[in-house]
Parts: structure tokens; C-alpha cells; sequence
């Protein structure tokens, strides 16, 4: 028994160092409450969204891919699909059901039957408020292993339409001109895959005022 306690402190050391320090995401899981940008690796732009509504199908905020790395509207939160079901710090499993939501708005990424603007696929926004929206916000983290890896390309499949969050490289005139489509599509490609980049990953503690500032 006291050998068993003796291992437990090493184990743990083990552990958190798999979410060191550094200035590109190192490797480990990401974890529930971690605050983080989402990086298209086909196109090389990342999740964004901003108090701009879209002009035609559901009116709702959009949502754009951006190429600029420093861009502060490009930061999501990860949440549970309800409260409670993601316990800050906990590792993201592949196949867990989640939310992301726009930290500058309190937005949850959302899609719904609406067209897109650009390439007729289906649209996806920014809807809610405060973090609260509908089970519209709820999308499926695909990755092949036991949990998301911040070094590892995941696709995100929507619950409610089985879509995947994609890009294909369209881009926008006036008044966000240059920033790309972002859409639903029903195929699994290479438009689908996306990777965690910076951010603040909350470590998995029983301090929740620990994390990694990256």
C-alpha cells in the first residue's frame, strides 16, 4: 500500500507534464474549459466569428475562416454539451459531445438547414446568448485515438444535421473581404480537418486556477 501511494505523486508528475509549457500547443489532450483557436489545415486559417450578420439565409452572426494568427475574435471556449457534463480541466475524448463558444460574443457555434452564402453548402454561425443557445450547438469530436490531442488533426461532426465544419476556400467581398466561407458538408474530406493552435489549455487539476498559458 505504501508503495501504491509512493507511485501515485510520479504519475501524476507524469501527467501534467504532458501539458507543458510553450508557444505552439505541446503535446497532451485538450481539456474542457481550455480557451483555444481552431486552425483549417487544408486552407490555414482559423475559427472566427464577429458581430457581423450574415446577409441572406438565417440573418444569424457569422462565422469566417482568417488567416491572421494574432486576430482576438478568433477565440473559442470548450463546454460540455450541457453544464456539468464538461468538468473544467477534464481531457476531451474522441467521440464526446461538446460546444464551442465565441469568447468575444458568448456565441456557440451553431448550423441548421440554411444555405450558404458562397457555396450553397450549409450555412454556419454564431447563435445564442451568453453561451446559450438550442441542441443546434452541438457538434461531435472525431479523432482516432482515446482523446482529442492539442497536435492532432480533428474534424467536428454536427449532431443534429451530420455535417462536418469545413472550409473550401471561398472568400468574402466588403465588408469582411478576404476571410473565407465556413460551412457544413455531409462528406468527410480534407476540407474537415482542423487543429488546436494558441490558447490557454486548463491543466487536468483539482486546482482549477492552474493551466498552460500558450
Amino acid at each position: 500500500m505504501r508503495g501504491g501511494c509512493r507511485l501515485f505523486p510520479l504519475l501524476l508528475l507524469a501527467l501534467l507534464r504532458g501539458l507543458c509549457h510553450g508557444r505552439e500547443p505541446a503535446p497532451g489532450a485538450v481539456t474542457c474549459g481550455s480557451v483555444l483557436k481552431l486552425l483549417n489545415t487544408r486552407h490555414s486559417v482559423r475559427l472566427h466569428s464577429h458581430e457581423v450578420k450574415y446577409g441572406s439565409g438565417s440573418g444569424q452572426q457569422s462565422v469566417t475562416g482568417v488567416e491572421a494568427s494574432d486576430d482576438a475574435n478568433s477565440y473559442w471556449r470548450i463546454r460540455g454539451k450541457s453544464d456539468g457534463s464538461c468538468q473544467r480541466g477534464t481531457p476531451v475524448k474522441c467521440g464526446q459531445a461538446i460546444r464551442l463558444t465565441h469568447v468575444n460574443t458568448g456565441k456557440n457555434l451553431h448550423t441548421h438547414h440554411f444555405p450558404s452564402p458562397l457555396s450553397n453548402n450549409q450555412e454556419v454561425s454564431a447563435f445564442g446568448d451568453d453561451g446559450e443557445g438550442d441542441d443546434l450547438d452541438i457538434w461531435i469530436v472525431q479523432c482516432s485515438g482515446t482523446y482529442w490531442e492539442r497536435e492532432d488533426a480533428v474534424r467536428f461532426k454536427h449532431v443534429g444535421t451530420d455535417v462536418f465544419l469545413s472550409i473550401t476556400g471561398e472568400q468574402y467581398g466588403h465588408p469582411i473581404r478576404g476571410q473565407r466561407e465556413v460551412h457544413g458538408m455531409p462528406t468527410a474530406n480534407h476540407h474537415n480537418y482542423w487543429k488546436a493552435m494558441e490558447g490557454v489549455f486548463i491543466k487536468p487539476s483539482m486546482d482549477p486556477a492552474k493551466h498552460d498559458e500558450l
